[in-house]
């Protein structure tokens, strides 16, 4: 299965709400034209508390994602306001929940997105590993994790894209699960542990300065 992932930032004189409105005409514009067999939109509907551990980012950010059997024609998408980047991806998703909600409808929870490129002085295998064999193993057995899209850029479609290596996002179930300290990471007991080795391994493998991570939702439009 081809699965495709359209970035596009906000302006910042945008509402969350003008910007979640243009995403969707955006994300029905390409069902229109691909009539994919998946959409779906990740996006910064809110600001992010100003208070956190996780150091999101304050700029408005969204992923449309479609899944079809073969690629589409979708030049039109460059042109729309804040667009940054195209990328056919390698998708894995660890854990997986089954919609039961209505399409179009806001994904219960909330969902820690994070763009991230690998870091300079290893090679691209290297990054492979510590990625997907030892960073995923520790999220899935700490974080109350009830979603995981893991996906790998294979290439970019459009040469101006900017440069991004992973795109990956971590639905909780609940938005408490994910802002609550105690919950993401666990008890004081552990938290502080753990939190260590999550930066250790993060570290590892990712380009610090590229990294960009967002409090989203998610909305699925067709699966």
């Amino acid at each position: 299965m081809n699965k495709e992932i359209y970035l596009l930032r906000g302006k910042d004189d945008e509402s969350y709400v003008q910007f979640k409105e243009r995403i969707s005409g955006i994300a029905s514009k390409l069902t229109k034209a691909l009539n994919p067999q998946g959409v779906k939109f990740t996006i910064t509907e809110k600001a992010p508390p100003a208070l956190s551990i996780i150091p999101f980012s304050k700029k408005k950010m969204c992923a449309i994602s479609v899944c079809n059997p073969e690629p589409g024609n979708v030049e039109f998408i460059k042109n729309e306001v804040g667009f940054c980047g195209g990328y056919r991806v390698t998708e894995a998703i660890p854990v997986a929940y089954k919609p039961d909600w209505k399409m179009g409808e806001a994904t219960s929870g909330a969902c820690l997105f994070t763009l991230f490129s690998k870091k300079k002085n290893i090679d691209y295998p290297v990054f492979i590993h510590r990625w997907q064999n030892i960073h995923t193993p520790h999220s899935l057995l700490i974080h109350p994790l009830w979603n995981y899209v893991r996906n790998e850029v294979s290439e970019k479609i459009y040469e101006d894209s900017i440069s991004f290596n992973g795109i990956v996002e971590e639905q909780m179930r609940e938005e408490r699960d994910l802002l609550n300290p105690f919950r993401f990471w666990g008890n004081p007991l552990v938290i502080l542990p753990r939190m260590l080795k999550e930066l250790y391994d993060t570290k590892s493998f990712i380009d610090y300065g590229t990294m960009e991570t967002y409090f989203a939702a998610e909305y699925l439009i067709k699966v």
